[in-house]
């Protein structure tokens, strides 16, 4: 999709889609608040189910059965009343929600009735509203479509950690706020937004150019005070930072997360009281666990599931109860393809039948029906089989977007690109422009960067000590081997493997995103002054890929060794990711 198309999109869009103003984020006491139900004075003992999704990604076919969850929920009798929280990256991803900046998803989450969002590093990506993805003129607004968002939904946009740079005090735009009051069954309730302090490595730097972020726990500390003082009874946490646990079964037991994330931390260093629940995001794995007496859920990505925290209120005294992560349909870890006629089991919640919102549903054909031209356009290429990709492995699929990223930027030596910047396989047959989206949904453009093979050696030893996605590269080898405590980097041609000395100059594409400090991948090195050339006036780099394909034609062998050796691997070092050498290893 070209970004002139995408512009061409939004403005059909924006005639379609209904408009919107926000509402006044402090709610008054006893006001029925998006499907909330009024109390004059709270009862003796109130349950509250706090209900959490994450990292949405555009995918609002999933939300009619959200819907469906929650309204039986509503009807069971088991809570009083219902808090929706999502915890951020909500827009970026499909068709459905980048041809119209996310518009699609402001719509369906106000009827679900959303009481607070988190910001997250992808919410970001839209840069200005309409064609350009990165501010090109000194008029662009960097962060104009993330606060055309904001300023039409009727449920806040939370940023407790988000701060202006220059101004040294919190962002500020229409409806974005750090915390928030609202009430429900007659309890106050704060809830404070925070997100990653990795946000300004994992967008495009030109975006967020002139914010920064204050550390979560200080910013959490200073706002649950706030609202306690305000009356808040209860203080809740949508943040767009996480962890990831494997099992669900006991909530105490954390020996399946991993103790390092960046959510347990926050968790650990809060003083008991501060606040009783977060609802987290950002990894695309699930927490339902008890940290340092606080529970948190977290419930992968796509829609496939919501997290829940039942919180009970009896005078002074606050209880929790923290569910396994509910799946939207079934056990499905992905969202069903509905265009090849796979169906959402939703099974039963809360002893019903889960029935897709209608309304809902309705709002996700009609965004579908007017992507599917996009979607549906063949590359006039066929896949004998599916082309797998893996996060922190070499895969054939990372290999493949590399070779076609080098071939469309004749002379370059070579290409490059970050393991999270591909989402999805390429599927068997006919590939469209649709497949080719899902695997790579952002808007990057190419860059060429000179170096030399030392700074590239440099470049690839860095990934080689971090636990983040592996790199997809093409034009050369890498190897890696162990010297004491040195891991020392060789470089050889991919083509006649003659090995690459340090100085040797070379050209290198890559995306746009890392080229302006994305990942802190170039950080790393010291590059000459100019080394760095961005092609805003070029094709996004989906687009020039999608034009490689088109000229080549044929088939795309998935097991063809060129794209993948496991015998022969394109990345070769000692163990296994991150690399650690002597006493360490």
């Amino acid at each position: 999709m070209s970004a002139t198309y995408r512009a061409a999109s939004l403005l059909a869009f924006l005639a379609l889609a209904c408009s919107g103003s926000p509402e006044r984020a402090d709610e008054p006491a006893g006001r029925p608040i998006h499907g909330g139900k009024p109390t004059p004075s709270r009862p003796a003992r109130v349950t509250l189910a706090v209900i959490g999704t994450s990292d949405l990604h555009g995918h609002i076919e999933m939300l009619p059965y959200l819907a469906g969850s929650l309204a039986n929920l509503r009807a069971s009798g088991a809570v009083d009343d219902i808090v929706l929280l999502d915890g951020g990256d909500m827009f970026q991803g499909t068709l459905e929600s980048n041809l119209n900046e996310g518009r699609s998803v402001i719509e369906a989450y106000q009827h679900l009735g959303y009481a607070a969002v988190a910001v997250g590093n992808h919410e970001f990506d839209f840069g200005p509203v309409g064609d350009r993805v990165v501010p090109i003129e000194p008029h662009d607004d960097p962060r104009g479509a993330l606060k055309a968002r904001t300023a039409e939904a009727r449920f806040p946009f939370l940023a407790a950690n988000l701060t202006d740079g220059f101004a040294r005090e919190p962002a500020s735009w229409p409806n974005l706020r750090q915390s928030v009051l609202v009430e429900r069954a007659g309890v106050k309730i704060g809830i404070i937004g925070v997100a990653t302090m990795s946000t300004p490595r994992t967008t495009n730097a030109r975006n967020f150019d002139g914010l920064v972020m204050a550390p979560i726990t200080e910013s959490i500390v200073k706002q649950a005070a706030a609202l306690r003082q305000r009356g808040a009874r209860l203080v809740l946490v949508t943040a767009h930072a996480g962890g990831r646990c494997s099992k669900f079964d006991d909530p105490k037991d954390l020996s399946s997360c991993d103790p390092d994330q960046e959510i347990f931390e926050v968790a650990r260093a809060l003083r008991p009281g501060t606040v009783d629940a977060i609802v987290a995001g950002h990894t695309h794995a699930g927490i339902a666990h008890e940290v340092n007496g606080i529970p948190i859920v977290q419930s992968f990505s796509k829609g496939i599931a919501f997290g829940r925290i039942d919180l009970v209120v009896e005078g002074k005294r606050i209880t929790h109860e923290i569910h396994q992560p509910r799946y939207l349909c079934g056990e499905r870890r992905e969202p069903p393809d509905l265009e090849k006629g796979e169906t959402c089991d939703a099974g039963e919640y809360e002893g019903k039948t889960v029935v897709a919102d209608k309304d809902l549903s309705a709002l996700a054909a009609r965004y579908e029906a007017l992507a599917r031209t996009v979607r549906e356009r063949k590359l006039g290429v066929v896949s004998d089989g599916v082309i797998h990709g893996v996060y922190n492995e070499e895969s054939a699929l990372g290999n493949l977007f590399a070779d076609l990223m080098r071939a469309a930027r004749p002379g370059s030596d070579v290409a490059l690109t970050n393991g999270g910047g591909l989402r999805a396989d390429l599927p068997a047959g006919d590939l469209t422009y649709g497949d080719l989206y899902e695997a790579m949904p952002f808007d990057n453009r190419f860059a060429t960067v000179k170096l030399t093979g030392a700074q590239l050696a440099k470049v690839f030893e860095h990934n080689l000590s971090g636990a983040a996605g592996v790199f997809n590269f093409s034009g050369v080898r890498v190897t890696a081997r162990c010297q004491g405590d040195e891991l020392v980097v060789t470089l050889t041609r991919e083509k006649g493997g003659k090995k690459v000395a340090p100085r040797e100059r070379l050209t290198l594409v890559t995306s746009d995103f890392l080229a302006s400090g994305g990942d802190n991948i170039l950080g790393v090195t010291d590059l000459d002054q100019g080394a760095i050339q961005i092609h805003d006036d070029g094709p996004i780099i989906r687009d020039g890929i999608a034009e490689v394909l088109a000229r080549r034609g044929g088939t795309l062998h998935a097991r063809d060794k060129r794209l993948y050796d496991k015998a022969a691997p394109r990345f070769v070092y000692p163990g296994k990711r991150p690399v650690k050498c002597g006493g360490g290893r």
